[in-house]
């Protein structure tokens, strides 16, 4: 049951950003499962940085993105108080940089894994993107 309901999340996932570019068009949403947050949780925070990496991150192509894991998260909690917010997610993601660089900031014609992305929400609110990077 676990499976079919994640396979359902991805779907609307995938089908919820139908305008997307092709930074986002292959990419692999890995499930790793958590005590600390439920499937919807995580699927809300990846859905966050899929609309922001689509708009703002022209020259890449995301091609992998999934939770950090509960020991991750947990490390970073801290980034919830000085957020003003109850909460933490990490996400990690690995994708490639075509000759542009991206925004000028990042290395042409190459690949970054194992990229954090830092979100921050209060209790039963929406997650808010704070941070990325190594």
């Amino acid at each position: 049951m676990r499976k079919i309901m994640s396979l359902m999340i991805s779907l609307v996932m995938f089908f919820s950003i139908p305008a997307c570019g092709d930074n986002i068009k292959n990419i692999n949403v890995i499930d790793v499962e958590s005590k600390i947050y439920t499937e919807d949780d995580i699927h809300s925070a990846i859905q966050i940085i899929l609309e922001e990496f689509n708009k703002s991150w022209n020259g890449c192509t995301l091609k992998e993105i999934y939770y950090a894991g509960d020991e991750t998260c947990q490390d970073y909690q801290d980034w919830a108080d000085r957020n003003g917010a109850d909460e933490a997610i990490v996400l990690l993601s690995s994708f490639d940089v075509d000759s542009s660089g991206g925004n000028g900031s990042l290395n042409p014609n190459s690949t970054y894994e194992g990229w954090n992305w830092i979100l921050v929400r209060s209790i039963g609110g929406q997650w808010r993107h704070v941070d990325h990077g190594y």
